[in-house]
């Protein structure tokens, strides 16, 4: 019997971009109560609403980025899949995605099939949140307790400021912030605001100044997002030795009319442009494998807006993707997982 087998999980991606597969793909993601966290009826007719228009919209983006062997976000998490699978010395590896396929029942069933008492299950985010870390979570304790499953779960925690992590996306960025640029942009995938007031733990922190997240410590840093985002932005910067003048943070992809954080990255595009800004690069580090939002939203609409709004250039900065630094990283990241912590004096 194997000691410890590991299940990579990311976000998920449609079977195809046939309008079909991405509505049932939309229906999956957005009727999850950490994704939408609104009570059933409510979700259901919001939902209802946005599959009327999006499936078509969202399809004709996804055949901008597709690849001959499909999705790109499941295509580069396979093959970082693959990379680990050598180097992980525990028990066998498999990768899920959320949503569609291959998911965590199938992937988690598999691991059992091939004798593990353990799962460490390593969601792909750097940063923690309930609508990708904690769902996953949750996902794949309902599976053991549908199939009755008697195997011990370990989660990896969100690394956004761990040094493996970070210096793997020093040493991928390193090349292209060695080439001319006059700004760097670091966007991260964006949030409504009550996701993170709700998990607020003593109400004082969240949004309730300019810099709350700047300062952040302790539990709020825990369970902010938006904190770990700005401090995995912080300490990315410092490493690559970059001026504060230099780059700054955004977020990306807004749906629906509630409060999102901000700044958001569309309105950064053009106030970068609109201050003289000429070759931007841009970045995000909250993915750790290219998909729809880095291809297409940023490097193809974003590249579009900010040359519209004055800019010339703008340089898509891949993503950590199937490096092999990454995958090492990633696998000294689960390890550090598995050792106890050390007893204290």
């Amino acid at each position: 019997m194997h000691d410890h087998g590991l299940l990579l999980v990311n976000l998920g991606s449609p079977l195809s971009t046939e309008v079909k597969d991405v509505r049932s793909y939309l229906n999956q993601f957005l009727m999850d109560p950490h994704v939408i966290d609104l009570p059933w009826p409510v979700r259901r007719l919001l939902v209802s609403l946005i599959l009327i228009k999006r499936p078509a919209e969202s399809a004709e983006a996804y055949e901008q980025i597709w690849w001959p062997d499909g999705s790109p976000l499941v295509v580069i998490s396979q093959r970082l899949c693959d990379a680990v699978r050598p180097l992980w010395r525990h028990g066998p590896v498999e990768l899920a995605m959320r949503y569609a396929e291959p998911s965590i029942e199938k992937s988690l069933l598999a691991l059992v099939k091939q004798g593990v008492s353990k799962v460490l299950i390593a969601p792909l985010y750097p940063q923690f949140a309930d609508s990708t870390t904690t769902t996953a979570i949750q996902e794949a304790q309902r599976v053991i307790r549908k199939h009755h499953l008697t195997i011990e779960l370990n989660t990896l925690p969100a690394f956004y400021a761990e040094p493996e992590y970070l210096n793997a996306l020093v040493a991928s960025t390193t090349p292209t912030l060695k080439e001319d640029f006059d700004h760097l942009l670091i966007s991260f995938h964006g949030l409504p605001e009550r996701h993170l007031t709700k998990r607020e733990p003593n109400n004082t922190h969240c949004l309730k100044s300019a810099d709350c997240c700047e300062r952040a410590t302790g539990a709020v840093l825990d369970t902010c997002y938006r904190a770990q985002c700005i401090q995995s932005a912080q300490r990315f910067a410092r490493q690559a030795g970059l001026k504060p003048s230099q780059w700054s943070v955004s977020f990306q992809s807004r749906l629906g009319r509630a409060k999102w954080i901000e700044p958001y990255t569309e309105s950064r595009l053009d106030e970068l442009a609109q201050q003289g800004v000429k070759k931007l690069l841009v970045m995000s580090p909250a993915f750790v494998a290219d998909c729809i939002e880095t291809y297409e939203e940023l490097g193809i609409r974003g590249r579009e807006q900010f040359i519209a709004a004055g800019g010339e250039d703008l340089t898509l900065i891949p993503c950590l993707n199937d490096n092999a630094d990454w995958a090492e990283a990633l696998v000294r990241l689960c390890e550090k997982t598995l050792k106890p912590a050390p007893a204290l004096a």
